[in-house]
């Protein structure tokens, strides 16, 4: 997993966005990183979030942009009656099956960007109250937005696996890598 954004993967915009996102989703990763489904389910901070809630909001996330971006429905529909269920497992998901979904989305996301013809094609903002009526995006600002999230979301991260076993982000990139921890 990326851990650091290395110049050469910044030749052009495109190539930097797409190695920003993937350099956030890599922190986001490794914060479930050795835990069981307990451990990655628990909400040990006062906030309600668990680092297996996370990693399937932003898998849906980034999806549901991308799904809109090219003009199609999400994969998964949330409403009033079922967002909640974006930061939980439910059925029979698992942090692994969260992980390799997201895996699969983090791919045709990148194949989408590198497909089009340019980052400034542009589509529909939702008809959110939070958005502003009829505003139009480019993908530029899509990957942006991407990051953005992905990135907070990380950060949230950061503080629950400190706070479930107190590891840190670099103690995890070291585990990662199968050196030293500490």
């Amino acid at each position: 997993m990326v851990t650091h954004v290395r110049a050469e993967d910044c030749v052009d915009e495109r190539g930097a966005l797409l190695a920003f996102l993937a350099e956030q989703r890599g922190g986001l990763r490794r914060s479930v990183l050795g835990l069981t489904e307990e451990q990655a389910a628990g909400t040990p901070s006062a906030s309600e979030l668990s680092l297996a809630g996370l990693v399937k909001h932003v898998a849906e996330v980034e999806q549901y942009w991308v799904a809109r971006a090219r003009g199609e429905a999400p994969a998964v529909h949330r409403d009033a009656s079922n967002w909640h269920e974006c930061f939980t497992l439910v059925g029979g998901e698992t942090v692994a099956s969260q992980l390799a979904y997201w895996e699969k989305i983090a791919a045709e996301t990148e194949a989408f960007i590198r497909s089009a013809p340019g980052l400034d094609a542009t589509f529909a903002l939702p008809d959110q109250p939070w958005f502003p009526p009829g505003e139009r995006v480019s993908l530029r600002w899509l990957l942006l937005h991407l990051i953005r999230e992905t990135a907070r979301h990380a950060g949230h991260a950061d503080i629950i696996r400190e706070s479930l076993d107190g590891a840190t982000a670099f103690e995890l990139v070291a585990k990662e890598r199968g050196g030293p921890q500490g």
